[in-house]
Order: C-alpha cells, then sequence, then structure tokens
C-alpha cells in the first residue's frame, strides 16, 4: 500500500444517496482473480448501456470528470453487500479519497485496508461542495491527511475527524498484512519457542 499524506484532485460529484456496491461493481465482474482491472467495470450500469457503449449523459463519461480522483457523493455510500471489489474498482479507476456525509460501516473500513482515504463531512458541506463541482467542471480539491482537513482552492477549510491508528496505517502505507510483518521477529521467536511451552501429549 502506498503511503497517504496530501492529496489534490479533480472532484466527481454524484449527488446520491445509498449507493450500493451493486451500483459500483455490478456482481457479474466479480469473477476475476487479481485485485486489479476491475476500474473498467466501475458504475458500469451507469457508464454504460445494453450494447456496451458508453452513456455520454453520465458524468463520468465526460471530460475533465473522467480523470476525476476524488468523490463526492450523497449519505449511506456503500451499502448492500460486503463486497471488496467495490474499493478495488474505485482505487483502479483512480479514486484516492471519497466524501460523503455517512458511509456504510463494512465498505468504510475496507476503504482503508486498501488504501482509500474516506472522509465524513456534514452534509450541508457535501452538498455546498457537490453543487460548485457541478457548477465548476475541473473543480479540485485539496486534501491534508496529517492535518485532516480538506480545502477548496478558494480558502475554505473543513476539517474531518479520524481514528488515530487508521491514519497512522494510511500515512505509513500499512495494510494489516503489513502491520503483522512489523512484528516478523517476535513471531518468528514465538514459532521457535512454542513447541516447547506447549508440547503435544
Amino acid at each position: 500500500m502506498q503511503p497517504f499524506t496530501q492529496h489534490i484532485g479533480i472532484v466527481l460529484p454524484l449527488q446520491r444517496a445509498n449507493i450500493d456496491t451493486d451500483a459500483i461493481i455490478p456482481k457479474q465482474f466479480l469473477k476475476r482473480i487479481a485485485r486489479t482491472g476491475f476500474g473498467q467495470f466501475l458504475f458500469y450500469d451507469w457508464r454504460f448501456d445494453e450494447t456496451g457503449s458508453t452513456k455520454p449523459d453520465f458524468i463520468l463519461n465526460r471530460a475533465p470528470y473522467d480523470r476525476a480522483t476524488v468523490l463526492l457523493a450523497g449519505p449511506n455510500f456503500g451499502c448492500g453487500s460486503s463486497r471488496e471489489h467495490a474499493p478495488w474498482s474505485l482505487q483502479d479507476f483512480g479514486f484516492q479519497v471519497i466524501i460523503a456525509s455517512s458511509f456504510a460501516d463494512i465498505f468504510y473500513n475496507n476503504c482503508f485496508k486498501n488504501g482509500i482515504l474516506p472522509i465524513v463531512l456534514p452534509l450541508t458541506v457535501t452538498e455546498q461542495l457537490i453543487q460548485a463541482a457541478t457548477n465548476e467542471p475541473g473543480f479540485t480539491l485539496d486534501i491534508d491527511l496529517p492535518a485532516q482537513e480538506v480545502r477548496t482552492m478558494s480558502g475554505d477549510i473543513f476539517h474531518f475527524d479520524l481514528d488515530p491508528y487508521r491514519k497512522m496505517c494510511l500515512t505509513q502505507g500499512l495494510d494489516d498484512i503489513a502491520i503483522t510483518l512489523l512484528h516478523a521477529n517476535e513471531i518468528a521467536s514465538y514459532e521457535k519457542t512454542a513447541p516447547f511451552a506447549t508440547p503435544i501429549n
């Protein structure tokens, strides 16, 4: 996982509540073995018609939103099934930050495990930012994780709360496996002594 400290990126505004994981990555695309390659299927039913042609009226199919790396959405983002493919597809497409007034718990946790920063801001703030990004294609946000701030180019600053442990993992680029490997010496020592400490009868 890459360390995350600061990110400046174009915003994709999706003013929809209850965007579920099946909308993010439909179930028919969950058969891939690798964790990569899911970005092409992100929001598939919204981006493409029944023939596989792109829908020009969907915002993600229009420049400059097709280069967005910050997603602004309505409340309860990531609800539905617990598929980890949802953050995989978002990350593979290029999104590094997701901002909403609330998230489904499992999706929220999966974001941290995959190096995506999910930010909770008040609904009034997210609606304000969504409106700005809708009115101004190319609207950009500056996300400073150490300071826990979301900043607009015009100077507005919005503070967000974050669990210190999750913040540490993101800033150092540590997932669950990497954290375990920090204790590799202790694990090896335990494995050497455990058979003698608890002999098998």
